[in-house]
């Protein structure tokens, strides 16, 4: 949670199935999953999840519905208040995100950007 009480990521039910098959698979000393932000794209940021094997210092982690989120430090303050959803379509599948922060989002739908 962020100093007012907003969780930093909300996961809804997909997501948390789809982060608990992947820890699942991942072997026995995956965490969960890590959520972080890299300057790429054509907007300037990118969502970045990868597999958590451990707690790396100052990052937050997020319990929700029997999983755990890490959110990298660099992250927080991209990710406040944010959705984590996952969805599969018969042309592709993934971790997409409802983010109140985003200020623009490039037209292929791969990079965002704040203000």
């Amino acid at each position: 949670m962020f100093g007012d009480g907003t969780p930093i990521v909300t996961l809804t039910d997909a997501a948390a199935q789809r982060v608990q098959a992947l820890v699942e698979k991942g072997g026995e000393d995956v965490l969960g999953l890590r959520v972080a932000v890299a300057n790429k794209g054509c907007s300037g940021l990118s969502y970045v999840v990868e597999y958590a094997k451990d707690k790396k210092q100052f990052e937050e982690v997020v319990e929700d519905k029997g999983v755990k989120v890490f959110i990298d430090p660099a992250a927080v303050m991209f990710l406040i208040g944010a959705e984590m959803d996952y969805e599969e379509s018969k042309f592709a599948s993934g971790f997409t995100f409802a983010n109140p922060n985003e200020t623009a989002r490039c037209g292929c739908g791969e990079s965002f950007s704040v203000s």
